[in-house]
C-alpha cells in the first residue's frame, strides 16, 4: 500500500517562510500545492491546479488548506473525482461570501459550498479570526459534515498566530489519517 501524500493548500498570498505550512513543508516533506497567482486568486485556475496534484499524486492523498484554499476544495469536490482523497484539514476557512471579513480578491470564490464532502473532514478554527465568524465556521463544519475543533483565541491561524510548528494541528492530521506521522 502506498504512503498518503499531503498536499498543502495555502490561501489568498501563499503561505510565507514563517507559516505552519511552510514550516510543514520543510520539516515533513509534504507537497505544496503551488497557484500561478496567489494575489490574484482565479477560481478555475486553482481548480485546475488541485485537481492535477490530486490526480497527480502516485497513491492516495490527503488535503491540508488553509483560509481560502478551504473554499477551493469545497468549489474542487463538487465535480471533481474525489476518490483518492482520504481526508482533508480545513483551517480557517475564510468567509468568501462576507465583504466585511474578506477582501474583493477571494469574490470569485463566492458562494460557498455547502454540499457534504465525500470524505473525512475537520475544520479548525479560532474564535479570534478577522476572515471567519467562529458560528461560520460551525456551520460550514455541519454542512461539510466535518468534525469541528475549537482553536481558542489563535486568529487567524497563521504566521501571525505564532504557532510555530504548530503542533496540535499535526496532530489532527494524524488523527485523520489514523497514523503517528
Amino acid at each position: 500500500m502506498e504512503a498518503t501524500r499531503i498536499l498543502l493548500l495555502p490561501g489568498l498570498g501563499g503561505s510565507g517562510p514563517e507559516h505552519w505550512q511552510t514550516l510543514w513543508e520543510r520539516e515533513y516533506g509534504y507537497t505544496r500545492v503551488l497557484q500561478d497567482d496567489w494575489d490574484r486568486p482565479a477560481l478555475d485556475a486553482w481548480v485546475a491546479r488541485l485537481d492535477e496534484a490530486v490526480r497527480g499524486a502516485p497513491g492516495p492523498v490527503a488535503l491540508v488548506a488553509h483560509s481560502l484554499a478551504c473554499a477551493l476544495v469545497a468549489h474542487w469536490a463538487r465535480a471533481a473525482a474525489t476518490g483518492r482523497v482520504i481526508g482533508a484539514l480545513l483551517v480557517a476557512p475564510a468567509d468568501v461570501d462576507s465583504e466585511q471579513r474578506t477582501p474583493p480578491e477571494v469574490r470569485s470564490f463566492s458562494p460557498m459550498p455547502l454540499d457534504p464532502l465525500p470524505f473525512a473532514t475537520i475544520v479548525a478554527a479560532s474564535r479570534t479570526d478577522p476572515y471567519v465568524d467562529v458560528a461560520r465556521a460551525r456551520h460550514f463544519a455541519r454542512a461539510w459534515g466535518a468534525a469541528f475543533v475549537d482553536a481558542g483565541d489563535a486568529g487567524h491561524i497563521n504566521a501571525e498566530s505564532g504557532l510555530g510548528l504548530w503542533p496540535e494541528g499535526h496532530l489532527l492530521v494524524s488523527g485523520l489519517l489514523g497514523t503517528d506521522r
